[in-house]
């Protein structure tokens, strides 16, 4: 079987990547709580969560070629899940949450009673998305659903999700969704002790996260996966079934979705339609796409600036930050449509590289071959 080309993942060597990775931890684990204010601290651990996402993404469309405006439906499944655990943790035994009362629910759904155990809403959180996105998964890129019309139908699966929370009053919330969340494993959150175990818990599984997309985009899988994204056709005619490649990614990055949303939940105190629908899912694409698609660190760095620069812009211009956001939307695309990440190299090649010298060309004619005897 025909070996399969992919570009190189990297010029740094592994003992410089541990470094940095290293010391990236470091100053998230260490310096951050130290350093930082309880809101500073639980802005910082949302930015976190979004960069979980943004891997997922970035492995699917990045290292996949799978559009996805739709990552909101998992990540608002993870939500809802962790969301309802919390809910029912917070009304004690025996007791509705607070909504249900003020909307008229005299018994507590059906839906609702698995997640009064902590084993199950946290592995739902994740197994939910996962299995959701495998099945979505197999329906479409069977039929080698891409592009734009992969981008459509996912987009439309997140409204769809929107809509359905916000007609479900009585079960999910409505419009407000899961609102007042106080305490997590039974821990107060307003606590500044539990605060930093929260955020701490979101830098570590940030990290796993990350460490699992490099495995995976390293292996010989992540190497398929790359050859699918560029030339399916190819790669069926190796023998290679793209159907599958796709699933696994797609289902591995609904499943870090799902684990943002979760962990999400306990940080902000809230989980609604609103965090859920078309417009968050497209945001989540646009962070990828600034940081740099196909680079995993890229993409972190692109969920955590543009939203640290949306939450600067709205303190300082809260009349027109909505436009500065949208110029520096226009300025990364325009002057590096390879994003963040793409800037850092084009500075490494331009003024820390190595230029290789053109190798000689040689004029002379070739051998003549032997005569067969």
């Amino acid at each position: 079987m025909t070996a399969l080309a992919v570009p190189k993942l990297g010029t740094l060597t592994p003992w410089k990547r541990r470094g940095i990775f290293l010391a990236i931890g470091l100053v998230l684990v260490v310096v951050a709580p130290a350093m930082l204010s309880g809101f500073r601290l639980a802005l910082l651990g949302k930015y976190l969560c979004f960069a979980i996402i943004a891997i997922g993404i970035d492995l699917a469309w990045g290292y996949g070629g799978m559009l996805t405006i739709g990552h909101g439906l998992f990540f608002g499944m993870g939500g809802y899940c962790m969301g309802m655990l919390l809910k029912l943790q917070e009304a004690g035994p025996g007791k509705l949450p607070d909504f249900m009362v003020w909307s008229g629910v005299e018994k507590l759904p059906a839906l609702w009673k698995p997640f009064g155990s902590p084993v199950f809403a946290l592995s739902a959180a994740i197994l939910v998305p996962m299995a959701v996105a495998a099945a979505l998964g197999a329906l479409i890129f069977r039929r080698r659903v891409r592009g734009a019309y992969l981008a459509i139908l996912s987009q439309a699966l997140a409204a769809a999700f929107a809509i359905l929370l916000i007609g479900q009053q009585g079960v999910t919330g409505g419009t407000n969704g899961l609102t007042n969340v106080t305490t997590f494993m039974g821990y107060d959150l307003n606590d500044p002790v539990n605060q930093r175990s929260v955020y701490l818990l979101i830098a570590v599984c940030l990290g796993i996260m990350y460490l699992l997309a490099r495995q995976i985009v390293e292996s010989r899988y992540g190497r398929v996966l790359m050859a699918v994204r560029d030339r399916e056709d190819r790669v069926r005619f190796l023998g290679y079934n793209p159907t599958t490649v796709k699933v696994i990614a797609f289902a591995i990055s609904a499943g870090m979705a799902g684990l943002a949303g979760a962990l999400f939940v306990p940080v902000v105190g809230i989980i609604s339609p609103a965090l859920v629908g078309i417009v968050p899912s497209i945001e989540m694409v646009i962070w990828v796409a600034l940081g740099g698609r196909g680079t995993l660190v890229g993409a972190v760095l692109g969920a955590l600036v543009v939203n640290y620069a949306k939450t600067t812009l709205s303190e300082a211009y809260p009349a027109g930050w909505l436009y500065l956001q949208g110029l520096l939307f226009v300025v990364v695309m325009a002057f590096a449509p390879k994003g963040v990440a793409g800037i850092a190299k084009v500075l490494k090649e331009r003024f820390g590289g190595r230029k290789v010298p053109p190798q000689p060309v040689s004029h002379q004619p070739a051998e003549a071959a032997e005569p067969a005897t």
